[in-house]
């Protein structure tokens, strides 16, 4: 039995209240943000092209005459970026009352977003994060990013959820293709929670949803909790909530319920299986 509890994160919108690239890079280089977002939009459409390869060309080539597009650049970035009400204690919290369960908690992201910029907030170089997947760069010799290294899009999300469930956590591990018996299962997808905020979640909603884990909608402002309740209207999420991870919120509330409903699953499963060996 596994009394592991994985907790699997988007990052803008859910842990951010706006994009990250809107919080000081795409100003940087001269862009309006919504003008950014449409000419992202305008390539794509143009090119058949995926659209977080459309933004990560377009923030290369733009900051030609700014700056050096660097590691250390977007990190920077990533420093600056805001976080919810309640991210910066939510880990440690969450993490000791599931230690009072006898439960460990994983936190994860699953971005479209940068991992260099996600790497840059104060929460991530505290380690509050098993594994970050997100959009990336390739840098050269000289440390300029010159090509995507991993583009992460709504659809293709889903399978880091299979990596983290067998416990393949590197992107290039392919024991992830192999066959696991149940019990080998590092993380069961009952054992998973999903937390995001838009329409690209909803194939990572929907698989956790589908073997009995949990996925949240989170919203800030009425514009946003429209679009998580149309999500609940359509069966893509079990709850929304808004995005506050203060203590003591709903948020905090509903992952505490599930952490509880967690422990006395994975003590019945235990019952059961001494019943069946001593039957």
């Amino acid at each position: 039995m596994s009394r592991v509890i994985a907790i699997c994160y988007d990052f803008d919108k859910t842990l951010s209240p706006t994009d990250m690239q809107a919080q000081g890079y795409i100003q940087s280089v001269g862009y309006d943000v919504e003008e950014f977002w449409k000419e992202t939009n305008r390539i794509a459409d143009a090119n058949d092209m995926d659209t977080n390869l459309a933004y990560m060309y377009l923030m290369m080539i733009n900051a030609e005459g700014n700056f050096v597009l660097t590691k250390d650049a977007l990190e920077d970035y990533g420093s600056r970026v805001v976080l919810n009400p309640g991210v910066d204690t939510w880990f440690d919290r969450i993490n000791a009352y599931g230690k009072s369960r006898g439960i460990e908690i994983e936190h994860y992201i699953i971005s479209s977003g940068l991992k260099e910029m996600i790497d840059g907030t104060q929460i991530a170089k505290n380690g509050v994060f098993r594994k970050i997947y997100a959009s990336s760069f390739y840098y050269d010799e000289n440390g300029r990013a010159v090509w995507p290294a991993q583009a992460v899009n709504y659809t293709n999300k889903t399978q880091f959820l299979f990596r983290i469930s067998k416990g393949c956590l590197d992107v290039n591990d392919k024991q992830v293709n192999e066959k696991f018996r149940a019990d080998d299962m590092h993380v069961p997808f009952r054992n998973m929670v999903y937390i995001g905020d838009s329409e690209t979640d909803i194939p990572c909603m929907k698989l956790i949803n589908s073997y009995g884990g949990h996925s949240i909608g989170v919203y800030d402002g009425d514009e946003a909790s429209e679009r998580v309740k149309q999500m609940m209207r359509d069966e893509r999420i079990r709850y929304f909530a808004p995005a506050d991870y203060s203590e003591g919120k709903e948020l905090e509330s509903i992952l505490k319920l599930i952490i509880d409903k967690t422990d006395a699953y994975e003590r019945l499963e235990v019952i059961h299986e001494d019943n069946k060996k001593n039957a």
